[in-house]
């Protein structure tokens, strides 16, 4: 098996991914999943917004990836949001939290 290609589990193509020639699996598209890398350590430490975000990888790739994608790999590689706070030991700055 050639480096970096995954097994096709859904019918949906992830973002930095496309269709190989070879049956069930999915060839990875370098500057795809280096520009998806990058935003998600931008979002995860709260650079930048998830919407920035999708903005700035379109921009770079000409891929677009909706906010709720985006998130989507955030949440999996990182952990929920009120995970990665209580992990980085910040105090959350929702105004909801406050009270």
């Amino acid at each position: 098996m050639k480096e970096g290609y995954i097994k096709r589990k859904t019918s949906t193509i992830p973002f930095g991914y496309s269709e190989s020639d070879i049956s069930g699996y999915l060839k990875p598209i370098p500057d795809q999943i280096e520009a998806l890398e990058i935003a998600e350590d931008l979002v995860a430490s709260e650079s930048i917004s998830l919407r920035d975000a999708c903005d700035w990888i379109e921009f770079k790739t000409k891929r677009s990836i909706t906010a709720a994608g985006l998130k989507k790999h955030i949440d999996k590689k990182y952990g929920k949001r009120e995970q990665r706070i209580t992990r980085l030991g910040k105090e959350s700055t929702s105004l909801l939290d406050r009270f």
